[in-house]
């Protein structure tokens, strides 16, 4: 179970999925609206089960504090990384379609793409909820406020040679 199921509209997913969904085999990264839909999983309750030598980490600089990683063997973009997080930005289209939780709320709508208007009663948000702040601090609490560290993503996705 997922701490929570969220469409990211912030300028840094729409400009990551643009460049992964640009990827020789790309594949839709961004809905139709510009959000990128994650589900959130606590560090401790996520592990990889096969081809970890096969992920490589994307930052849209040097200096972000957030890795977005991708199996390099097919550019999928499999998670994202928040430096010192407790939980993983699970891509939610990585998970089997029957196991897919629904989505919840979208966040940090006030980068939306022009013209994006919801209609769906869905709660968004212009930045991050206090819901969704709270459920990440109420699960870290549940970890003991510790913060696992990922060890197995090697080296960089090559963006360049695309």
């Amino acid at each position: 179970m997922p701490i929570v199921t969220a469409a990211c509209h912030c300028s840094s997913c729409q400009k990551a999925g643009k460049i992964f969904e640009d990827l020789p085999g790309g594949t839709p990264v961004l809905e139709s609206d510009g959000g990128t839909v994650f589900a959130l999983y606590r560090k401790d309750r996520v592990r990889c089960v096969r081809g970890a030598e096969l992920l490589r980490e994307h930052r849209l600089s040097p200096a972000a504090p957030t890795r977005r990683v991708v199996a390099a063997c097919c550019n999928a973009p499999m998670f994202l990384e928040f430096k010192g997080g407790h939980w993983l930005s699970v891509y939610r289209e990585r998970i089997q379609p029957d196991d897919r939780p629904p989505l919840e709320m979208r966040t940090m709508t006030a980068d939306r793409r022009p013209g994006v208007e919801f209609a769906d009663g869905l709660p968004s948000y212009a930045k991050h909820s206090g819901r969704f702040m709270w459920r990440l601090l109420s699960a870290w609490a549940a970890m003991g406020f510790r913060a696992p560290k990922l060890d197995y993503v090697q080296g960089e996705l090559d963006v360049q040679g695309s």
